[in-house]
């Protein structure tokens, strides 16, 4: 996908619509994935697929290839705009851990089974945490992004974005011994 997408920064610049139709194409379900992940009726969702789309059409001549594949930057702006959304639509999340011991016997340990009950588990564990939360977890497990296009996106650091994943999947792990 990279030289394929690539090779349509000329035409997106001449804003030519068989190249914006072609990068709707190859990245329009990306786009929604990542938006409906963070906004969560559909209509809204939409909304924003739209106004990522426009902002990316728009602003496609501050696309550096050096910096991030268009896949990313396309990315970056679908997670800016959704979360841009969120902020306007709704009050502030205020996570308060009431947890007052520390965190070190937390790891990835376990009896490597995975039931239905645990899935089930984990997916009410996941609906606790805050959008921004989830959504680092959805990129790097669900999606396979790597720390450094992770950082890209929400304009961060990767060994931010490591350290945060960290902390969620510490918090994940208690929220779930709670329920």
């Amino acid at each position: 996908m990279g030289k394929e997408s690539n090779n349509l920064i000329p035409d997106l610049l001449g804003q030519k619509r068989a190249a914006q139709e072609q990068l709707l194409t190859l990245y329009g379900q990306m786009v929604f994935r990542l938006v409906a992940r963070i906004v969560e009726r559909r209509e809204d969702a939409e909304e924003v697929y739209q106004d990522v789309f426009i902002k990316a059409f728009r602003s496609i001549g501050t696309f550096d290839d050096s910096q991030a594949s268009l896949a990313t930057w396309l990315g970056r702006i679908a997670y800016n705009e959704a979360l841009n959304f969120v902020r306007k639509k709704t009050p502030m999340w205020v996570y308060i851990d009431d947890h007052d011991g520390d965190l070190e016997d937390v790891g990835d340990e376990g009896d490597g089974q995975y039931d239905d009950q645990n899935i089930e588990r984990m997916e009410q564990a996941m609906e606790q945490l805050p959008p921004h939360e989830q959504n680092l977890l959805s990129m790097y497990y669900f999606d396979h992004l790597s720390l450094k296009e992770i950082a890209y996106i929400t304009c961060s650091v990767p060994t931010t974005v490591g350290s945060q994943l960290c902390r969620i999947r510490k918090k994940l792990y208690q929220i779930m011994q709670k329920l």
